[in-house]
C-alpha cells in the first residue's frame, strides 16, 4: 500500500511538473575565444515575444565595438559585435538587434569606429521560432573583436554556434 501510494505521489509531482510553463531566459549555448566569454539565451518578454540574446563580456580592460560597424571595420579597424541567425535556421528573425549598452564616439580617430564601454554587452535579436511542438538542432552566428588602449585580440568572425531551439508549441 505505502509502495502504491509513494508511486502515485510521485506521478503527481512529475505530471504537475511536466504542465508547468517553461522558464525564461534558457541558456543554449556558451564559449570563450579571444578574451571575451559569450552566452547565449534564448528569451521571451511579458508580451510574449522571443529573443535570442547573446552576452559578451570580456576580460577586464577590454572594449567591443557597435553592432553597427560594417563587418570589415572601418578602414579595416575594429569589427562588430553582432548575433545572427544560422544560414540554415528554422527560426525567423522579426527585427533590428537590441543592444543593453550604447555605442559611444572614441577618444582616438577614426571617429567613426563606435565602441561600447569596457564590460558586458548584451545583444537580443527578435524571433520567431519555429513551427511545432519538438526541439530542433540550430545556429547561431557570432561576431566580436575586443581591444584594450594596447592592443586587439583576434577577430571571432560568424563562428556558428550550435543550439536547440523549441518549436512555438513546445516554449510554452
Amino acid at each position: 500500500m505505502k509502495k502504491n501510494l509513494a508511486f502515485a505521489i510521485l506521478l503527481l509531482l512529475l505530471s504537475s511538473a511536466c504542465s508547468q510553463s517553461r522558464t525564461y531566459p534558457l541558456e543554449l549555448a556558451a564559449f570563450t575565444k579571444n578574451s571575451v566569454s559569450v552566452l547565449i539565451r534564448l528569451e521571451k518578454d511579458n508580451d510574449a515575444r522571443y529573443f535570442l540574446s547573446a552576452t559578451f563580456t570580456p576580460e577586464q580592460g577590454l572594449h567591443l565595438y557597435s553592432k553597427d560597424l560594417p563587418i570589415t571595420g572601418v578602414d579595416g579597424l575594429g569589427r562588430p559585435t553582432l548575433v545572427e541567425a544560422g544560414d540554415t535556421s528554422q527560426y525567423s528573425v522579426k527585427g533590428d538587434l537590441i543592444e543593453s549598452v550604447s555605442a559611444q564616439v572614441p577618444e582616438f580617430e577614426p571617429k567613426s569606429l563606435l565602441v561600447y564601454p569596457a564590460g558586458t554587452v548584451t545583444l537580443s535579436l527578435p524571433i520567431d521560432l519555429p513551427p511545432g511542438k519538438t526541439w530542433t538542432a540550430d545556429t547561431v552566428k557570432i561576431t566580436y573583436m575586443a581591444c584594450s588602449d594596447h592592443g586587439c585580440k583576434a577577430p571571432v568572425i560568424r563562428q556558428e554556434l550550435a543550439i536547440r531551439i523549441p518549436g512555438k508549441a513546445a516554449s510554452h
